[in-house]
């Protein structure tokens, strides 16, 4: 091989090299800026929104003020079976559901997806399930590319909100585990 053709190879490697690292440092900066809102949330007033539950009554953010608040982000129906128990186990917990706490789930589905999974899982439409159709409350609050979402971009992973009586963010968790959080959860509001 030539020198020439040595020298032109080598410098073709560094420039792809080059390029690959900037390639990685952007969307590893993209990455912090999209985890970055979910912790920045902490401190600040959660957005008002109003979505319709499972029993077509209207529900409003801004009407819970008074009461603490949790709000669930998930991937719905075909999230079978964690976000179902997360779900229910939300909904009917005593403990946070009660006259000073109200546990929310914020679904993107549409209601009609929902009548077959209440049947076959009653505890389901126990607890207060919110439809997200247009996925702009979802987006709002930046729940769509979390690192628990296994669908970015178009559906929510497993994702908590704590919010105290007077509509302030005071806890988040986003969890990738998928696992039922409710002792952290009822842990975070005793501190409010």
């Amino acid at each position: 091989m030539s020198k020439k053709l040595v020298l032109i190879l080598v410098a073709l490697g560094l420039v792809m090299f080059g390029a690959a690292s900037l390639v990685k440092s952007g969307s590893e900066e993209k990455f912090v800026k999209k985890a970055q809102p979910l912790d920045s949330m902490v401190g600040q007033p959660a957005p008002d929104f109003s979505l319709q539950n499972q029993r077509g009554e209207t529900f409003k953010l801004s009407n819970m003020r008074g009461k603490k608040t949790v709000l669930f982000f998930n991937e719905g129906i075909m999230c079978y079976p964690a976000c179902w128990n997360q779900m229910a186990a939300l909904g009917t917990d005593g403990q946070l559901n009660n006259s000073d706490v109200l546990s929310a789930s914020i679904v993107v589905d549409p209601v009609e997806h929902w009548g077959k999974a209440f049947q076959q899982m009653p505890d389901l439409a126990k607890g207060t399930v919110l439809f997200d159709t247009n996925k702009a409350i979802s987006e709002q609050y930046g729940m769509l590319t979390l690192e628990s979402s296994m669908h970015r971009g178009s559906m929510p992973g497993h994702t908590y909100l704590v919010i105290d009586q007077e509509g302030v963010v005071r806890y988040v968790l986003d969890d990738p585990k998928m696992s039922i959080q409710n002792p952290t959860l009822i842990s975070e509001l005793k501190k409010i």
